[in-house]
């Protein structure tokens, strides 16, 4: 089952790069401007300002109308650059904005957060110790057990990770 996802694993993590590159996004819109307007200008025999024209009209779901394909090679460009944009680089640029925008600066870095780990670890250690000078039993620490049912909050494929690491 892992070997048939590995091409959707591979493919979500070369839309992860390219989501977090805004050169990367932007250097391909405008390519996929241009190459769309050469290809239209030879489908539809236009010249080459038209086509550029009508590809950014379209790849933007403007629409004017004022040019138009009429060779089904032109109709055809015209529904894969749509799709394109709206299923694909717009909601790219979007997320990418987006993270920008909600990016929470007081945030823990990861070094920090394992200082702060090592720093219980020792009170943890310190409490046991003076625990048992003191002749007090320290309660085991309870760690819920995560959720892994039907109902549970996980996602799926935490839920499958925790089935593999529990055989």
């Amino acid at each position: 089952m892992d070997d048939l996802l590995l091409p959707f694993r591979w493919i979500y993590r070369g839309l992860v790069w390219f989501a977090n590159s805004p050169r990367t996004l932007i250097i391909s819109y405008l390519l996929m401007i241009v190459v769309a307007g050469v290809l239209y200008s030879h489908a539809e025999d236009k010249n080459a300002a038209d086509s550029v024209w009508w590809a950014v009209v379209t790849a933007s779901t403007v629409g004017y109308g004022d040019i138009s394909p009429t060779s089904f090679a032109g109709r055809f460009l015209a529904a894969l650059l749509i799709s394109t944009m709206v299923l694909l680089v717009i909601p790219l640029i979007t997320a990418h904005f987006a993270s920008r925008l909600i990016v929470d600066d007081d945030a823990f870095e990861h070094a920090e957060q394992e200082e702060l780990k090592s720093d219980v670890r020792r009170l943890r250690a310190l409490v046991e110790e003076m625990a048992a000078r003191q002749g007090i039993e320290v309660p085991e620490l309870e760690r819920p057990e995560p959720a892994s049912g039907p109902g549970s909050v996980a996602p799926p494929w935490e839920r499958r990770r925790r089935r593999r690491r529990r055989r």
